[in-house]
């Protein structure tokens, strides 16, 4: 079982992203990374016969998660009065993916170690990055500071999970909506962190 990414689908426009589209065309090294690692998965099963999951997850978001990404980010500048940098000028869209739902795909795929595949973990909709600012800055009761920024290289401008294979071969079916993620998110991190 190991890690890809939703990144791999590149500047793809077809919504949602499914694991049939290609994803040749990757935008950022990140992406190439990723691809690099199933191509690796793939041949390692055709050669030598073993088992490989390859698990794309779409914004991962939750306690302990990781500093440089956008939720805690954000969080932990709105706190510190400190401005938040808001690229594409705040018109992205993401399908946040809160934890919970990913430790559950990934146990399944643990417990299914299908010969070689790979597969969407993400939450099956996709948010507008400024309805998720909006949420953060409701559960912390305060407003954030606003950098608006142009599209950074290498970054789409929306992701969006088609799970079908994933709930049809893993029986994954998320449950946490943004709203209730970012509520226990922030709660979280006003525990352990600030």
């Amino acid at each position: 079982i190991y890690a890809s990414s939703s990144s791999v689908y590149g500047g793809n426009t077809k919504i949602p992203f499914s694991v049939e589209d290609r994803v040749d065309n990757p935008i950022s090294l990140y992406a190439a990374t990723k691809k690099a690692n199933e191509l690796i998965a793939n041949t390692y099963s055709h050669l030598y016969g073993l088992h490989t999951t390859g698990l794309r997850f779409f914004t991962v978001y939750g306690p302990w998660g990781r500093p440089d990404m956008a939720m805690y980010l954000f969080t932990d500048k709105i706190l510190k009065d400190i401005p938040i940098q808001v690229f594409n000028h705040g018109n992205m869209k993401r399908d946040f993916t809160y934890i919970d739902d990913i430790i559950a795909g990934t146990r399944s795929a643990i417990d299914k170690n299908y010969k070689c595949e790979v597969f969407n973990l993400g939450n099956h909709r996709s948010e507008e990055l400024m309805d998720v600012v909006r949420l953060i800055e409701e559960n912390l009761g305060k407003k954030a500071i606003i950098d608006f920024k142009p599209m950074q290289m290498g970054d789409v401008k929306e992701s969006f999970a088609d799970i079908e294979k994933s709930t049809e071969l893993l029986g994954y079916r998320p449950t946490t909506n943004v709203d209730v993620g970012i509520r226990k998110f922030v709660k979280w991190f006003k525990q352990y962190i600030s």
